[in-house]
């Protein structure tokens, strides 16, 4: 039982790389191929990127063109061009051709320039063509991410006519989710479903089966937008017009799925106050980390100067009643908290196209309850420590300030972001580092303010 591989390698994903190792070893065309189609990404990135061109040349030939191309659509864009740069000029085009155009476009375009150029030289004309055309659009545009492979029809089709080109298309492996209607020049007219098509009379034109009003994106629409778009209307694609209405491609719910990726991704880290990485985290350099954080890392150290200098100002204060000095490092700490998780709040809502700065009232009424809310219940808490710790009337100025400080805190997190954007700067970038810094200052001014009103000291 043991001697047949394919028994042995399903149980365990190990296995199977093990198996297909040998069998590429082996030359076992028929084994490999077998063996490749059960990989998972992970093992495809294992397999391929330590491989040298002699090995990734013999890997060509065992498993070829085709079966290669599944693998490395598996792997990140970075990744994928490294195995192509380490294929001869003839495989690489033969390989690209086999991929998906607006993935093989996204590949391509992590190449070296001359190198890339031979290989578009070496693929098929019509091929080439399409690439050139997908990476003439910025990478971060709906162009950037629309595949060229749609079907269209003219509106005097009749729909039985349709569905016999419809079935022809079938037989190419082509899925065809939505049939687009044009004119002779392209032009968007509108959209057939296909169980439109199937319940309509054989001899109704399309034009009478087709939807009018089709939602689109041009092509030099943002990605992000885009892909909300076609979340949003819930849509399988999405077309993609040039600036005179005419169709030059589709954006399909994969290619969504991977944008969204890498949004979020570049999102949280300009949460984190450090521009996002232009490749893979372990590619990185630390040179290049270096670069994307000290920006703003050293915008926010000098920003911390600040509360230095009003700590120092209240610093007769604070020795005359040590015990505010205890509590500076809760009170600071919550009230930036509370900032962060608003601006976190307010930025994810913009993103999402659910507020803006159009919205300020409503953000600024809507933050202002929550954060008295939230500070009468900490509020009550702290004061409960702090009437243990000093007395009644040292509860009442920590109780006091945290509500204040929350309160204050919440305006601040909602009215950054909106202020930031109308700036035309990114509020992902600036804001949460921001707010701790705002916070840590005037929070030392609130609580120390208090403090010299209620208990008398440093008057």
């Amino acid at each position: 039982m043991t001697d047949n591989p394919t028994r042995t390698v399903i149980g365990e994903q190990a296995d199977v790389l093990a198996a297909l190792r040998a069998a590429i070893l082996a030359g076992d065309r028929a084994l490999a191929r077998r063996l490749a189609a059960l990989l998972v990404d992970d093992d495809a990135e294992e397999l391929l990127i330590d491989l040298d061109e002699v090995a990734l040349a013999r890997l060509f030939d065992v498993l070829g063109d085709e079966e290669l191309a599944d693998l490395v659509s598996q792997l990140d864009d970075h990744d994928a061009a490294d195995v192509i740069e380490r294929l001869s000029t003839d495989q690489a085009a033969d390989l690209l051709e086999e991929i998906d155009p607006d993935d093989a476009s996204d590949i391509l375009g992590e190449v070296d320039r001359d190198r890339h150029e031979a290989i578009l030289v070496a693929m098929e004309p019509a091929e080439a063509a399409e690439l050139r055309d997908l990476m003439s659009y910025p990478p971060d545009s709906a162009g950037g991410m629309m595949t060229p492979a749609f079907v269209s029809m003219a509106p005097t089709l009749r729909a039985d006519q349709a569905i016999v080109a419809l079935r022809r298309v079938a037989e190419t492996a082509e899925t065809v989710n939505y049939v687009y209607i044009v004119d002779p020049e392209d032009h968007l007219l509108g959209v057939l479903s296909l169980h439109r098509l199937v319940l309509g009379q054989p001899d109704a034109p399309v034009s009478e089966l087709m939807y009018r009003d089709v939602s689109r994106v041009r092509v030099d629409a943002d990605q992000e937008a885009a892909a909300r778009l076609l979340t949003e209307l819930n849509l399988l694609a999405l077309p993609v017009v040039d600036a005179q209405d005419r169709i030059v491609g589709i954006i399909t719910a994969d290619d969504v799925a991977d944008v969204l990726e890498e949004e979020a991704t570049e999102d949280m880290e300009r949460l984190g106050g450090s521009e996002p990485l232009s490749e893979p985290y372990l590619r990185a350099s630390p040179f290049l980390l270096f670069r994307k954080r000290i920006v703003w890392l050293l915008v926010l150290f000098m920003a911390q100067f600040v509360t230095l200098e009003i700590y120092d100002y209240y610093d007769p204060l604070a020795q005359e009643l040590l015990l505010l000095t205890l509590f500076v490092p809760i009170l600071i700490g919550t009230g930036g908290n509370v900032g962060s998780q608003t601006v976190t709040t307010v930025i994810r809502a913009m993103a999402l196209g659910e507020a803006g700065p159009r919205n300020v009232v409503r953000i600024l009424t809507k933050e202002l309850v929550t954060g008295i809310s939230l500070g009468v219940v900490m509020g009550g808490l702290m004061f409960a420590r702090g009437a243990w710790k000093g007395g009644s009337a040292f509860g009442l100025t920590v109780g006091l300030t945290v509500l204040v400080l929350v309160v204050w805190a919440a305006i601040i997190g909602a009215m950054l972001p909106l202020a930031l954007s109308k700036l035309r700067v990114d509020p992902a970038v600036v804001s949460a580092p921001l707010i701790t810094s705002v916070i840590d200052g005037t929070g030392l001014v609130i609580y120390f303010s208090l403090a010299q009103l209620i208990l008398r000291v440093g008057s």
